[in-house]
């Protein structure tokens, strides 16, 4: 008697490979997309199809420059000819933390980088300028690259402005050796360019931003050197939505800040402005009034508020829900009365406990203004792209 192929019994084993790539698709956990492939060859071929992130376990931080005991990954061509042979679909790819990485081991990158939108190479301190070519010509579709901190120039910037006008964001946080030239190039070039860290680079004064794409919509610039015309030119686009220029006290003073309120910066919604001590009430009037859609203001350490900057940010600041004033010399009980008196939807309000205001002047605040809350430690200020690019990576050591 013929049996019917229903006797035989199946098992996901006799699933097509479209199946078994859809089912790695599905899969939101990380741990379990990367032991997806120990099941079996099959399995692994799926799992090396569907791979589209990878970034090295060995990576490290920006924090770990002056640690004594970090590791470092030394890899050449070979390791990486090896590894894009076996994941040949790539969107996204970091070798963040390979410190002695040689601009010759990207050479594979021309049999395997078409694909890649985004590149980390963080403190790949081996990288110069030629290895960026490299770069350039073999991955044509990046849109994100991560060069904190490496020892590029602005002959570099040059080359990717050039090799991609489609650039959305860069980080060059920690460059020595980049400036307000190669900057230009990249604004001025990079029409959809969206976000820029520029955190730390010496070099930059601001003014290469001038005449940038309204697309621009967020720029860390904290401990640049920066000048009252370069923060004009980083507002010049009229998009920018997040601005960090914390730390730059010794560069502007007094009212330089005041062109931030200026008009070019009615989108902006988050802005820290910590440890900018020399500010004065012309800055902080001109920024509350200009910018109507701030929703988080960081004025730490800004002891050049008085009265009437705490006066301006209570009435015109209506849709700001967090202010950060810790240990602002100038905020006393009758200027913590402004704010407490104004800014009516605040939700939160960082104030540390080495302050001016007296205990009678915070039971008074709470009692008036019990949905605000307040928060005695100081945070780190964090907004909304708290994390570049934040993607789901595979981590892969060697």
């Amino acid at each position: 008697m013929e049996k019917h192929s229903s006797d035989y019994p199946t098992s996901i084993m006799d699933l097509s490979d479209d199946c078994l790539s859809t089912i790695f698709e599905f899969l939101d956990c990380n741990l379990d997309r990367e032991e997806f492939g120990l099941t079996c060859h099959r399995w692994l071929k799926i799992q090396n199809m569907g791979c589209r992130s990878l970034q090295f376990r060995s990576s490290c931080t920006i924090f770990d420059l002056s640690s004594s005991s970090q590791s470092t990954v030394v890899i050449d061509g070979y390791h990486i000819n090896r590894l894009l042979t076996r994941f040949q679909h790539l969107h996204n790819l970091a070798f963040s933390g390979c410190n002695e990485l040689p601009d010759s081991a990207l050479v594979p990158l021309k049999l395997y980088g078409s694909k890649l939108n985004s590149l980390h190479l963080d403190c790949c301190f081996g990288l110069t300028d030629n290895g960026l070519s490299l770069v350039t010509t073999s991955c044509p579709s990046l849109t994100v690259i991560s060069l904190s901190p490496c020892n590029i120039t602005d002959v570099g910037l040059e080359t990717l402005a050039n090799a991609y006008p489609a650039l959305k964001e860069i980080n060059l946080s920690y460059c020595p050796f980049v400036s307000d030239c190669g900057l230009k190039s990249i604004s001025q070039r990079c029409s959809q360019l969206q976000a820029v860290k520029i955190s730390h680079c010496m070099g930059i004064t601001g003014i290469g931003f001038e005449g940038c794409s309204p697309a621009l919509t967020y720029i860390d610039a904290e401990f640049c050197n920066l000048e009252s015309k370069g923060i004009a030119g980083i507002i010049s686009g009229g998009g920018l939505e997040f601005l960090d220029v914390s730390n730059i006290s010794w560069g502007i003073k007094g009212d330089g800040l005041a062109v931030v309120g200026s008009g070019f910066a009615q989108r902006l919604k988050f802005l820290n402005l910590r440890m900018c001590i020399f500010i004065g009430d012309e800055s902080i009037m001109a920024i509350a009034k200009g910018c109507p859609l701030l929703q988080e203001w960081n004025v730490a350490q800004c002891h050049g508020i008085k009265i009437s900057g705490w006066e301006s940010i209570g009435v015109n600041c209506n849709k700001l829900e967090k202010l950060h004033v810790n240990r602002c010399n100038n905020l006393c009980d009758g200027e913590f009365q402004a704010l407490r008196e104004g800014c009516k939807r605040l939700r939160v309000l960082y104030i540390s406990r080495y302050r001016r205001v007296s205990d009678n002047a915070i039971k008074l605040f709470k009692l008036c203004r019990g949905n605000v809350e307040l928060r005695e430690e100081e945070r780190m200020y964090i907004g909304p792209r708290g994390q570049f690019s934040d993607i789901g990576w595979i981590h892969m050591p060697f």
